[in-house]
């Protein structure tokens, strides 16, 4: 068993997880692969449970009974992480828009550079964002800069899903009381490792949008992230933050 872990939360990605799949086990450092599936109507489970096959001890499933959120998602990897004796957990969409190949940056930056938590940031070096309208690349980019100003950490890309997490980080956060399911989860988690003190570093990667498959963006996700950044950050003041 390889101390690397890969959370890959699914839902509806028949079209792209066998791809991502082949793509991680053939990189030259050893990652195993956790797909936590929310009973995709298009037969995602099944799918992984043939690469399964493949893939003895190294591609894992858990599937969940419905739609649950992305947020609880990796909540249930993280545990079915700590679980087992995984060092470094990371997270990953499983629609290429964070590229396979840069999980090994991500690790180096843990493991070899000694940080706890290792994002992999469109915004460290500029915008490097392939495929999106002006008109998100601007949201998203504002969204970045009210959550730094409101937190005060010194993250470029504080909503990023393409993260590195040392296990100490998740074993310190207590997982039962993230309060998120939306995109403001990966907020909510950096600035809890923030308020942690532990060290955050940001690795520049190139994002690229979805070529398969549909978007699980949505109008509750934004406002969901909008307000709880204020609510996090109020409790945060007060000693109310449960971390």
């Amino acid at each position: 068993m390889a101390t690397n872990l890969v959370v890959v939360p699914t839902f509806n990605e028949i079209e792209n997880i066998e791809s991502l799949v082949d793509a991680v086990f053939a990189l030259d450092v050893d990652f195993d692969i956790l797909v936590v599936d929310d009973s995709s109507p298009d037969m995602t489970a099944a799918k992984v449970r043939e690469l399964m096959e493949k893939h003895p001890g190294r591609l894992h499933l858990e599937q969940r009974k419905e739609k649950s959120g992305l947020g609880t998602a990796y909540i249930h990897g993280f545990k079915w992480a700590l679980a087992r004796s995984y060092y470094y957990i990371f997270e990953m969409d499983a629609d290429f828009s964070h590229n396979p190949k840069d999980l090994p940056k991500l690790l180096e930056a843990c493991k070899d550079q000694g940080n706890d938590l290792a994002v992999g940031s469109r915004y460290k070096t500029g915008v490097n964002v392939v495929n999106w309208p002006i008109s998100r690349v601007l949201l998203s980019l504002g969204a970045s800069t009210y959550v730094r100003l409101i937190t005060g950490m010194r993250v470029y890309d504080p909503t990023a899903g393409f993260v590195c997490y040392h296990r100490r980080v998740l074993e310190r956060i207590n997982l039962d009381k993230i309060q998120f399911v939306g995109y403001a989860f990966q907020i909510e988690m950096k600035y809890k490792a923030h308020l942690l003190d532990f060290k955050i570093i940001e690795v520049p990667v190139v994002f690229t949008d979805r070529v398969k498959g549909e978007s699980k963006m949505s109008i509750k996700i934004i406002w969901e992230a909008i307000f709880g950044v204020i609510g996090m950050k109020f409790k945060s003041l007060f000693k109310k933050l449960e971390i």
